[in-house]
């Protein structure tokens, strides 16, 4: 348990250290100043990080045994080891939409050889469970153009992404933030167009919407994300993701007022019934229903379930 002679993250390491260079007659804490254990410390986990290559290397099955044990607690380095972090990702592995599985097999250098020339970063959702990530509305619009998307389920992924910038020169982006214009190809200004029509069609209804949802939601507006579902939650290319503020709202702590987005995809017969609704009652209930099942599709918990589950009940009652 010296960690003066090895990093935190490779606590799983057991042996036996012999140095006749070590002054003894010292206290603790001139011994881990000392120049030696530093060298020492440096020189124990360069030989561990290159026994693990050696092992992904020439025994994947050894190696994915090992990363199924320790994975988690290697993934701590990212954030601790600055000077071997290109080594440490490497070692990652990750579950991702070209084989969706819970057990992480992917690893970064899988992912980037599988990309399209066209595309230029690394894209991850986090969430709460493997089925939450794999399910989620904002994998959509990915499918549908045949892009790969890592599914960071674990609890330490939201602190691993905020450490991860970038991987051979391809930046790491999540697909539940920002306005995603790094998808833009060839196609990009006839889909910009036909969303900014779309927009001027469903003006007042996006107006309406946002004042009835005022409280919980910084904005509505029309998605490019979304293929088959109606609504999903965004939040702005620097802001804190849903999945972060939950995890940290579960420990007790305080997060930002930073209200998400909510987009809505206007080609869902459920969104298009909202310009030819000319009751605002039911307007409004098809609003809070699309804002409640956005909330419910990443796993979130809304603030009353029981006074939306009442509401849906009534909605189903009148479509009756």
């Amino acid at each position: 348990e010296a960690d003066q002679l090895i990093p935190i993250y490779l606590r799983f390491v057991k042996g036996i250290i012999d140095s006749s260079d070590l002054p003894l007659n010292v206290s603790r804490e001139i011994l881990q100043s000392s120049k030696i254990t530093q060298n020492i410390k440096q020189t124990v986990t360069k030989r561990v990080l290159s026994m693990l290559e050696d092992m992904a290397a020439d025994d994947v099955d050894a190696y994915q045994s090992f990363w199924n044990t320790f994975g988690q607690v290697l993934k701590e380095g990212i954030g601790e080891d600055f000077a071997n972090k290109d080594r440490l990702v490497k070692l990652m592995r990750f579950s991702s939409t070209h084989d969706p599985k819970s057990e992480q097999t992917v690893s970064i250098q899988d992912y980037v050889s599988r990309m399209p020339e066209s595309q230029k970063k690394i894209y991850y959702i986090t969430a709460d469970s493997f089925d939450a990530a794999q399910y989620s509305p904002h994998l959509e619009v990915f499918k549908k153009k045949g892009i790969e998307v890592l599914l960071m389920h674990e609890p330490i992924d939201e602190w691993l992404v905020s450490h991860l910038n970038q991987f051979e020169e391809k930046e790491f982006e999540s697909i539940a933030k920002g306005d995603l214009s790094s998808l833009d190809g060839d196609e990009a200004d006839q889909e910009k167009k036909a969303l900014e029509e779309k927009t001027k069609e469903f003006d007042s209804v996006l107006k309406q919407a946002k004042g009835i949802l005022s409280d919980q939601v910084k904005d509505v507006q029309l998605s490019k994300r979304l293929t088959d579902s109606p609504s999903c939650l965004t939040v702005g290319e620097n802001g804190m993701s849903n999945h972060l503020k939950r995890m940290l709202q579960d420990a007790g702590q305080q997060v930002p007022d930073d209200k998400p987005v909510l987009e809505l995809n206007p080609e869902h017969s459920f969104v298009a019934r909202l310009q030819t609704e000319t009751s605002d009652d039911t307007f409004e209930k098809w609003v809070n229903f699309l804002y409640g099942q956005a909330v419910i599709s990443e796993s979130g918990q809304l603030s009353d379930p029981v006074t939306y589950i009442k509401s849906v009940n009534r909605l189903l009652e009148d479509m009756v």
